[in-house]
């Protein structure tokens, strides 16, 4: 991909550098895509808190956490695409017989949109409140679409994707680690195995996932171009498109969060996580780590932001950080020229 750097996303940059400052993060980076090009790339810190932790750059590798997801909502589209799941408004329990109990009458459609009421509190699955009648952010579902992926495809999320996406659209930096290598960044120096170690597994179901900051704006490229890549359809637009598209039942009070599978969707809502200035056809998504992947199709761009959080102080306010990083890189986005200065 042509890459066109200029000082016009400075300010962006310095914003993230502020709050990689706040939450104690060694670690950040940005990377922008706009209209076929790169056009900002910024990297900043070290691995790590030893003294001798190498310098991040383009090949360092984030610990991306629940930006995971978006990953298993795209292997669901494909089995969707692919007629072995028939409708996302079918019962887990249904495909899944261990479910038929608990979660009767939660959809698939439920589970990808934190709308299932399960809560799962040491090793047991009960109801927070009734399917479709609320909002709740829960792994509990999360789960389960991961023993839906294994068992209708006969392989672990992580070789489904690497074998269905990740080869086919070069994300050679993106992938579960259980071993540390050099260009790995750990997010807990007291702790490096909580990421990284021989209690993580490589199936894809755990929060082991790392990805570069270039293979970050590619996963978000490739849901803007509808899987489109240097001219060639490598995989179908409905798989792309169904993932962005609202998919949040109706029968959820309007002042709660929208989503895709998964996907935040710009909205109205107290909740929302993209910022209020964004047009509406925006979608992200984030992690605990810090690491955010913003969707803009009216400016065709990508804005990606990497951090591997450590702490945050007692005034860090997450929604007003994603909110305003989503608006300045608006603002930025909307002043851009071709015309400027390249680097």
């Amino acid at each position: 991909m042509l890459k066109l750097y200029t000082n016009h996303f400075q300010p962006l940059n310095e914003y993230v550098y502020n709050i990689q400052l706040a939450i104690h993060a060694t670690a950040a980076a940005t990377y922008i895509i706009k209209n076929d090009v790169v056009v900002n790339e910024w990297y900043s810190g070290r691995h790590d808190f030893s003294e001798d932790s190498r310098p991040v750059n383009p090949k360092s590798q984030f610990n991306v956490g629940s930006i995971r997801k978006t990953y298993l909502d795209l292997a669901i589209s494909l089995l969707v695409e692919r007629g072995l799941v028939k409708s996302i408004d079918e019962e887990i329990g249904d495909y899944l017989d261990e479910y038929k109990g608990v979660a009767n009458g939660i959809t698939l459609r439920h589970l990808l949109t934190h709308t299932h009421g399960l809560i799962e509190q040491e090793g047991e699955r009960s109801r927070e409140f009734q399917a479709g009648g609320n909002w709740a952010y829960r792994n509990a579902g999360i789960n389960m679409l991961f023993e839906l992926v294994s068992k209708l495809s006969g392989k672990t999320l992580s070789t489904f994707m690497r074998e269905n996406v990740f080869e086919i659209y070069k994300l050679n930096e993106t992938g579960w680690r259980t071993e540390f290598h050099e260009d790995l960044i750990y997010n807990y120096y007291k702790d490096k195995d909580a990421w990284i170690g021989p209690n993580n597994s490589d199936a894809g179901d755990q929060s082991n996932l790392f990805v570069s900051a270039r293979d970050m704006a590619m996963w978000g490229y490739i849901h803007l171009k509808k899987g489109r890549l240097n001219g060639k359809q490598l995989l179908p637009p409905s798989v792309f498109e169904r993932v962005t598209s609202l998919v949040t039942p109706e029968t959820v009070p309007l002042h709660l969060p929208r989503n895709g599978y998964i996907w935040w969707l710009q909205s109205d809502t107290p909740l929302n996580q993209v910022g209020e200035c964004l047009p509406s056809n925006s979608y992200q998504i984030l992690g605990i780590t810090g690491c955010a992947c913003l969707v803009i199709p009216e400016y065709d761009a990508v804005v990606v932001r990497m951090y591997n959080q450590l702490a945050n102080t007692g005034d860090y306010d997450y929604l007003k950080d994603i909110r305003q990083f989503g608006n300045l890189a608006n603002a930025l986005l909307k002043s851009y020229s071709v015309n400027e200065p390249v680097l």
